[in-house]
Order: structure tokens, then C-alpha cells, then sequence
């Protein structure tokens, strides 16, 4: 028993590294980015020589050292993560299941559900809920998208009581009516909070309902997203 237990133990997949996520960060931001490491060098080397030379001249030769260094490092991982968090919207550009993958950079407190309704013509939309109550999020052709909203606002609202049901548009580019991809995740933490966090699983059990009386419909899949993945594991660095 003791064996298979070692067995079962060593089968577990092992956790990726901090530095081999960044090499993939790296690797994938270059793709569209290819001054991205001669920016963050030159970052580094300034910001490291200027904090570096005030604290020798200042204090002490050991003391710009131990200060110059790490004040570069920053730097340049700022640079690299702003960097970065661009070229991963640029490739998310035209994609279906854009706003999905944006959406994922929201953690604690917020669930997502991706694809919610899909239409042929990739009209998709999503929801997250939240302390601001329910928010579907339509990507696809605005007119088309702003009627499969209105669709799912209504089957929503049966079901949700009196939390509040937002809808959103998101596109590439911000416009009348719509938000842009990359400022998405800003835009729904800005909403105000309606719901105690009590009541967020409450919520979701009427909304389970709800998705049993249909199909899952999957989202259209492709690189993007996971490109977007790797990006935004790279910024955070875990």
C-alpha cells in the first residue's frame, strides 16, 4: 500500500517554476514584441546606474550596490509585465473567446462562466458574477451580440431575484456602447458592490438551474487565449 501510495504520489503532475513561466512569457511576448528585451535591459541598466550611483555617492560603495541592482531588476520587470499584458491583447485581437480570456485575469470573489450561449455565427456570450450582482459579457457583431444579451437578460432575471443583471458589449476597439477587451476586467471591478459575499452562492445555485435547462455549448478555441494565459502567469510571476 505503501508503494502505490509513493506511486500515486510521484504521478502527480509537478508545478512549473517561476523562471520557466517567465521564459514562456518571454518567449510568446517576443513573438509580437520584439524589442521587448533590449527595452527592459536598458531599463534595468539605467534605473540600476542612477539608484546605484545616489546610494554610492551618498552612503557607500556597498550600499549602491546592494540597492542598484534590485532597483533595476523592478524596472525592468514593470516594463516587462506592462509589455507583456499589450502583446497578449494584441493576440487576442479578432479571436473568439477574446473577452473570456480577459476575463480570466479576475480571481478571488468573481465567477466566471464562459460561452453561456453561443450562436453559429460566434456570437458568444459569457457571465460573471460577483459582488456587483450578474454581468454578461457579449462578444461578436454589436447588433447581433446587444439581441442575444437582451435574450439572456430575461432568463436571467426569472431566476436571479433582486440582484442586479448587467449587460456589456466588448470588442477590440472602444467605441459607442462598447468596452474594449483590454480595459474589461477594469471595467466590471469598477461596478459598484450590491451583494454581500453570502449571498454570491446563493446566487449561483439559482443560476445552476438555470444552465441545467440547456445545452453547454463550448467556446470557439484557438491559441490566443492560452497565449493570454502564459502571458498573464509570466506578470504575476507564480
Amino acid at each position: 500500500m505503501a508503494k502505490k501510495a509513493a506511486a500515486a504520489g510521484d504521478s502527480k503532475p509537478k508545478k512549473e517554476s517561476t523562471l520557466k513561466r517567465f521564459r514562456a512569457g518571454y518567449t510568446i511576448t517576443r513573438q509580437h514584441d520584439k524589442r521587448v528585451g533590449v527595452v527592459c535591459l536598458a531599463w534595468f541598466l539605467g534605473v540600476g546606474l542612477v539608484v546605484g550611483a545616489l546610494f554610492w555617492y551618498f552612503l557607500h560603495p556597498i550600499a549602491g550596490v546592494v540597492t542598484g541592482i534590485p532597483a533595476g531588476l523592478l524596472a525592468a520587470l514593470i516594463v516587462f509585465s506592462r509589455r507583456a499584458e499589450r502583446s497578449a491583447y494584441k493576440q487576442l485581437e479578432g479571436q473568439p473567446g477574446a473577452a473570456a480570456a480577459a476575463l480570466g485575469v479576475l480571481r478571488r470573489g468573481w465567477q466566471l462562466q464562459p460561452g453561456i450561449a453561443v450562436t453559429k455565427n460566434q456570437d458568444i456570450v459569457h457571465r460573471v458574477v460577483g459582488r456587483p450582482g450578474v454581468i454578461l459579457v457579449g462578444e461578436g457583431n454589436p447588433q447581433r451580440v446587444r439581441n442575444l444579451l437582451a435574450v439572456e437578460k430575461k432568463k436571467h432575471a426569472r431566476v436571479v431575484g433582486q440582484a442586479p443583471i448587467y449587460d456589456i458589449v466588448a470588442g477590440d476597439t472602444e467605441s459607442d456602447g462598447v468596452v474594449s477587451v483590454k480595459r474589461l476586467s477594469k471595467h466590471i471591478m469598477k461596478l459598484p458592490r450590491n451583494i454581500e459575499p453570502h449571498e454570491i452562492t446563493d446566487l449561483l445555485q439559482r443560476l445552476k438551474a438555470l444552465d441545467a435547462m440547456r445545452p453547454q455549448l463550448p467556446v470557439p478555441k484557438g491559441p490566443m487565449p492560452t497565449s493570454m494565459k502564459a502571458a498573464r502567469q509570466a506578470m504575476r510571476g507564480r
